[in-house]
């Protein structure tokens, strides 16, 4: 902006213009040109002088003044400075009744604004107004964290893409962050989900995504008015960015169709959302809060014949069915289907993993058939050496539904007597060996904790199987606070990913501070 010779209303005109153009306040751009002003001032009239510039918001008139405080006396002062400071006498030449106190101005000319004063003003107000600018631009952004913004690619390094949001700020999309396989060139529009903000003294450093799951969460809820008004909640989101994607979604009003909503006739709303994510392909899947429901919703495309959860270790065998009737040879038949249900490279199996927060193990028919065969000589071999019984009597207890050794020891005598052959005499004697195993097994597994320096307290966490919390001594987690202290990855990769999920690690580490430190997270 020049100010120089330049008509007073017309220097409102162009403030007004400036604060537009760069949306900031028109008092910010008065407030830096004054700024600007009176340091010229200072320069014509002295450094040593306390001098301000002030622009009057009617008619664009310029007021310089040198300002004074008045005191009592030089004395009455620790630090007296003759050129800020005017006595009650001194400050009548100003004033008609000055107080101590008081503030008293003297009225300058306005200075001639040569070149090299024009070009001091000109960068003071070009330095104040971009210093606005950024601060506007964090305070507009900061809170946009986690929304959507579109712009214009403005140009592309080594793979990284600068957007220009709109004409109000610049983001930056790292390459990983970028959809894999898009090739994107200046002047092409885009959508991206603004991941974080960071205050710096170049301005503010926006960074942007659209690899992370949330972005396409926020593409459909742009896409499908259900899901923006709330009728339809996204309950997950699963991503390999730009191959395949799963969502789950879900309704509580039963006349809503959540996943054919969403997907809209023909495809219709999901197709905008596809496009963007670079032909990304997503299964829209119903939402169960019955985990294997939610599991086998999750599976799609591959038929699923049984589902076996363990709420214990968060972990799902899928048993992927046979096609009757289409392929004469049932092994290949069942061989396809967990191809399928795996997917490419594990993709399938993969994302519903991550969708769900389960983990998930996919199996055939033969393979489930042979792990059952396997499980029924592990249990029959277990009943047999904890009861000292034969092969009949271990396998007869099986086939009445009892799996574990403490359901023998601690079931109600009545049940054991039902059996056919068992009379009170053998059922007491069976239970008390039970006892004496578990015992026994018990006083083993203290023992050995003991000697790997494990503290009780972490010995009775009944929150996952002793097995695994044996693991952990071994691994140096010698108490509860040392679990409770960990983050979830490293219980993960303490264990490892076939003995833990992430998600179930999550809920161990919680479960270890709420009862080491009395910590409760929701």
């Amino acid at each position: 902006m020049s100010f120089e010779s330049m008509p007073r209303q017309d220097l409102l005109l162009a403030i007004d213009s400036l604060a537009q153009e760069k949306m900031i306040d028109k008092e910010i751009v008065i407030d830096s040109l004054e700024t600007a002003i009176a340091k010229i001032a200072k320069h014509k009239y002295g450094e040593e002088f306390n001098i301000v510039a002030e622009i009057d918001r009617k008619n664009g008139a310029i007021h310089i003044k040198r300002l004074f405080d008045v005191i009592e006396s030089p004395e009455s002062v620790e630090e007296y400075d003759p050129n800020t400071m005017l006595t009650v006498d001194q400050a009548k030449k100003y004033a008609s009744d000055p107080k101590v106190g008081d503030v008293v101005e003297d009225a300058l000319p306005e200075p001639e604004f040569g070149r090299m004063a024009f070009q001091t003003a000109r960068q003071i107000m070009t330095t104040r107004v971009r210093d606005a600018e950024h601060g506007r631009q964090y305070e507009e952004f900061k809170d946009n964290i986690g929304d959507i913004v579109s712009g214009v690619v403005k140009r592309v390094e080594h793979g990284n893409v600068v957007l220009d949001i709109n004409g109000r700020a610049e983001g930056y999309i790292k390459y990983t962050e970028l959809i894999r396989g898009e090739k994107l060139a200046p002047g092409d529009r885009i959508r991206a989900l603004v991941m974080d903000v960071v205050r710096s003294n170049t301005g503010p450093q926006i960074f942007l995504t659209r690899t992370h799951p949330l972005f396409m969460e926020k593409l459909f809820t742009q896409e499908v008015p259900e899901i923006y008004e709330g009728l339809i909640k996204i309950q997950s989101v699963a991503r390999d960015p730009g191959s395949h994607a799963k969502i789950a979604v879900e309704t509580q009003d039963p006349s809503i169709d959540a996943v054919g909503m969403t997907v809209g006739m023909k495809g219709t709303r999901i197709q905008p959302v596809i496009n963007e994510c670079h032909g990304e392909k997503i299964d829209v899947i119903l939402y169960s809060e019955d985990p294997a429901v939610y599991i086998v919703n999750a599976m799609q495309p591959a038929k699923i014949a049984k589902i076996i959860v363990d709420e214990d270790t968060h972990t799902a065998e899928v048993v992927v069915s046979v096609e009757d009737n289409k392929i004469l040879d049932n092994k290949k038949s069942s061989e396809d289907q967990k191809s399928l249900a795996i997917g490419r490279n594990g993709q399938n199996v993969k994302l519903a993993s991550r969708l769900t927060g389960w983990k998930i193990e996919v199996v055939t028919q033969e393979e489930a058939e042979a792990k059952r065969v396997k499980e029924y000589a592990e249990k029959t071999t277990l009943f047999m050496t904890a009861l000292d019984v034969d092969e009949s009597i271990a396998q007869l207890l099986i086939s009445e539904g009892f799996r574990t050794v403490e359901e023998i020891a601690y079931v109600d005598a009545s049940e054991l007597e039902s059996i056919e052959g068992f009379d009170s005499e053998m059922v007491a004697e069976l239970q008390n060996r039970a006892k004496a195993y578990l015992a026994k097994a018990e006083q083993d597994y203290f023992d050995n904790g003991h000697k790997l320096g494990m503290s009780d307290d972490l010995l009775k966490f009944d929150y996952i199987k002793r097995p695994i919390i044996m693991k952990l001594g071994e691994a140096d987690i010698k108490t509860l606070s040392d679990l409770a202290d960990l983050a979830d990855d490293e219980l993960v990769e303490i264990l490892g990913e076939d003995t833990m999920s992430k998600t179930l690690a999550s809920r161990v580490i919680m479960k270890a501070r709420e009862l080491a430190y009395g910590i409760v997270q929701d």
